[in-house]
């Protein structure tokens, strides 16, 4: 299967990857809906809506402060960095990801789409204040900080990510379609496929005529839809994948 993978990713002009949680589990960053899954542990509704930070904005900043530290343990592994491979080829378009913990760009990749924030952002609860912290080089700061707050209006400082009930970014949510609407080829890693409207762009692909490649160690709900299920994990086959592809484009 990897070399009629590989065959269709050569043969193809404009291929997207739309990544989830499973991608960066081999990382060591804990995803949300697996067998240990963070909201097996935790209900969102306690620690990621925008009711919970308005109830107890230090119990969230607790969890948020939890996981970039778990995060910053995290490098990228051989699935992201297969995907930077097929960009540099001139292969991948974009990758569209659901996850917020920046190691595609950590990786090298360079065109981007993040449908849910980056939890190394942090956007102010008032004004119009936004910070990447890793480019300020002020991570270690916020981690340091009870409740962080806003150098510009000294509101309270919040995670520039999406929570349940918020909407997606529009600008993000614009390109993504628009790239899902163009694509003739996705490749769709480690997503459950059931957190929208992220999980429509698969099946924009799909109705435009495009070619769904899932690369997952379980079936999800993207799987029905999938032209090729590559079941395992995506640090494994994503690089064989690319290998064949280049052997393919010599």
């Amino acid at each position: 299967m990897i070399v009629e993978v590989a065959g269709v990713l050569a043969s193809s002009k404009n291929v997207i990857a739309f990544t989830g949680a499973g991608i960066s589990a081999e990382s060591g960053v804990p995803t949300f809906r697996g067998k240990d899954g963070l909201w097996k542990k935790y209900r969102p509704e306690e620690l990621a809506t925008p009711e919970a930070f308005a109830r107890d904005p230090k119990l969230v900043w607790e969890f948020y402060k939890w996981r970039i530290q778990k995060i910053l343990q995290a490098k990228p592994n051989p699935a992201h960095y297969a995907l930077v491979e097929l960009e540099r080829i001139g292969i991948l378009k974009a990758v569209i990801t659901q996850n917020v913990d920046d190691l595609h760009r950590e990786a090298g990749t360079k065109n981007l789409i993040e449908l849910h924030g980056n939890i190394f952002r942090v956007k102010c609860t008032s004004c119009d204040y936004r910070e990447y912290l890793k480019e300020t080089g002020r991570v270690n700061e916020i981690l340091s900080q009870e409740l962080p707050r806003c150098p510009k209006c000294n509101s309270l400082l919040r995670p520039d990510v999406v929570w349940f009930g918020e909407p997606l970014p529009e600008e993000a949510l614009r390109k993504a379609l628009r790239l899902a609407e163009t694509a003739d080829a996705v490749i769709v890693v480690g997503t459950s496929g059931i957190v929208y409207p992220a999980a429509y762009i698969p099946f924009i692909v799909k109705e435009n005529g495009g070619t769904v490649i899932e690369v997952n160690v379980q079936e999800s709900a993207i799987t029905p839809i999938a032209d090729f299920f590559c079941r395992g994990k995506a640090g494994e086959i994503l690089p064989k994948i690319v290998e064949e592809v280049r052997r393919l484009l010599q």
